[in-house]
């Protein structure tokens, strides 16, 4: 492994308003936590992982896989916030946020990420995105997110970017897995929260605020983050595919 250590850190709240007990939703008999795991352990540049946790149920559900569970408190303001909790106990010089809900994302893509972060001499946070299709536009619950000629985050948006006017040109959305070098994660959650931030609801725009641009790595394809119950039939028909 590189002298720099890497760890994975999946935050893994029970309670969601629009899916409670989320993480432990089954996806062809396993639940989703399980997944995520199996994702993480199969990256070869990460080498611990987390599951940042406030219920006994979703601790109990990885003590077998290659993850410690962290008991971290309930009322956290956000999963990046529980990746903190659990990243001030810890040793590392890279921190992933490995997004409990995004059980699609694959070791390789992971290890992708860790590389570009390690290649990027003056970023120091990185993050994905995948061609946006067009049915998914104007979806305001599919970010989307435009780059510079470099794969650095100019702006991301729940509105349709860039707004189609002229010649046709690539649409991308946002896949919420990041990865952080340490002081970057914690100097993030020392910001104050920012006015274009509150109103898209999208944190990242407290960086780019803050003048803080985000490494942009590419997917072929987006991943199906599960959000609401219906999404595990699109997960479930992914894997078969697979």
């Amino acid at each position: 492994m590189s002298e720099e250590k890497v760890i994975g850190i999946i935050p893994a709240r029970y309670e969601s308003t629009r899916f409670p007990g989320k993480p432990l939703a089954k996806i062809h008999d396993r639940p989703m936590i399980q997944w995520v795991v199996e994702a993480a352990e199969s990256a070869r540049q990460i080498d611990e992982i987390y599951v940042a946790t406030d219920d006994k149920r979703i601790a109990e559900a990885v003590k077998n896989t290659a993850a410690r569970a962290v008991m971290t408190p309930s009322d956290i303001a956000s999963g990046s916030d529980r990746v903190a909790v659990v990243a001030r106990q810890k040793e590392a010089d890279i921190i992933i946020n490995i997004q409990g809900d995004e059980p699609l994302i694959s070791g390789e893509d992971l290890d992708r990420g860790v590389r570009a972060l390690r290649r990027s001499k003056d970023l120091s946070v990185a993050s994905f995105r995948a061609p946006c299709p067009e049915e998914d536009f104007e979806n305001p619950d599919v970010v989307k997110v435009v780059s510079d000629a470099e794969n650095r985050s100019l702006y991301f948006s729940r509105s349709p970017v860039p707004f189609l006017r002229g010649e046709k040109t690539d649409a991308y959305q946002h896949v919420g897995i990041y990865i952080y070098r340490r002081e970057a994660l914690f100097s993030f959650l020392r910001m104050k929260s920012t006015a274009l931030e509150r109103a898209e609801k999208l944190e990242q725009l407290r960086l780019l605020e803050n003048g803080r641009q985000i490494l942009l790595v590419d997917l072929k394809e987006a991943t199906v983050g599960v959000d609401r119950p219906e999404d595990i039939i699109e997960v479930e028909k992914r894997l078969a595919n697979n």
